[in-house]
């Protein structure tokens, strides 16, 4: 497998892993999409929701593939009061997006897919933020919480 995932305890006891991958290929987007539905199952996410996090996950993760070849997912429990959620957070070092309000909406692609890939991961997922500069690469972090 090109990526390797290291799971960890974070503060407070929080749960967490990292995907670091050398060179993204579809057994990354597999092992990602993995990793991050098997958390939310153990953190008590219903089998929709499980879905609906390792989607977005996947998403994201094929962006990186298809733009950056590389870069690094981290997928962790958060917690805020009584609310249990995952966290997902991807960083690559890609070209950058030229205008993300526009990918955002959904319907643009530079690469002659659908464009839906991150408006997509940004439906299924209660928070979504999305950091790019051109030349530099993109951090998402995106959160579901547990209902």
């Amino acid at each position: 497998m090109a990526g390797e995932a290291k799971e960890a305890g974070a503060a407070g006891g929080a749960r967490s892993v990292t995907l670091t991958v050398a060179a993204f290929d579809e057994e990354s987007i597999i092992a990602a999409r993995g990793a991050a539905r098997e958390m939310a199952r153990e953190l008590g996410f219903s089998v929709v929701d499980q879905v609906r996090i390792a989607t977005a996950v996947s998403e994201i993760a094929r962006n990186i593939l298809m733009y950056a070849r590389t870069g690094t997912i981290y997928i962790r429990e958060c917690r805020a009061g009584t609310r249990v959620g995952l966290e997902v957070v991807a960083e690559d070092r890609g070209p950058g997006i030229p205008d993300v309000e526009r990918v955002l909406q959904g319907g643009h692609s530079t690469s002659g897919s659908f464009g839906r890939g991150i408006a997509g991961a940004r439906a299924l997922m209660h928070e979504f933020h999305l950091e790019s500069r051109l030349g530099e690469g993109t951090r998402v972090v995106m959160r579901r919480w547990r209902e």
